[in-house]
C-alpha cells in the first residue's frame, strides 16, 4: 500500500512529472511558476519529497523523480484524468469545474474506488458503442 503523503505533496509530484515530460531539467522556479506558488514553498516541499525518497534534487542538476516518485505521480495523474473524464463526459460538468474538483478528489479517492470507477466508465462506454452499432 502507498505511503500516506499530503495532497499538497502529491500535487508537487504531479507537477514534477508533467514538467519533466517536456523539459530536460526541472527547477524550483519551473514548479513555482507551474503551481503559481512561492519558491520557498517549493523548496520546503522538495525537501520533504526527497526525504521520503520520491525525488532527487541536486544543485545545478535540477529535480528528478525517483522510480518510487514516478510511480506515485503517474497514479495521481491517472486518478485526476479519470475523475475529470467522469465529471465532464458522464455528468456534464463544465471543464473548469471538473478540473478543480478532480484536483481535489484525486487525493482522497481510494485505489479501490478509482478502479471501480474506471471499470464503470469502460463498461458504460462499451455499452454506448454497442447501442450505436460500433461494438
Amino acid at each position: 500500500m502507498n505511503e500516506i503523503i499530503s495532497a499538497s505533496l502529491e500535487d508537487y509530484l504531479e507537477a514534477v512529472f508533467i514538467l519533466s515530460e517536456c523539459r530536460e531539467s526541472v527547477r524550483v522556479t519551473d514548479i513555482a511558476a507551474f503551481l503559481k506558488i512561492s519558491k520557498p514553498s517549493v523548496h520546503k516541499a522538495m525537501g520533504a519529497l526527497a526525504e521520503k525518497g520520491y525525488i532527487s534534487h541536486e544543485s545545478y542538476k535540477g529535480i528528478a523523480l525517483t522510480e518510487k516518485g514516478r510511480e506515485r505521480a503517474v497514479e495521481v495523474l491517472k486518478r485526476h484524468k479519470l475523475l475529470k473524464n467522469f465529471l465532464t463526459v458522464h455528468l456534464g460538468v463544465s471543464e473548469e469545474t471538473a478540473e478543480k474538483d478532480a484536483c481535489k478528489m484525486e487525493h482522497v479517492i481510494s485505489s479501490e474506488t478509482a478502479e471501480r470507477l474506471f471499470e464503470y466508465i469502460n463498461f458504460s462506454e462499451e455499452s454506448e458503442e454497442r447501442k450505436d452499432g460500433h461494438g
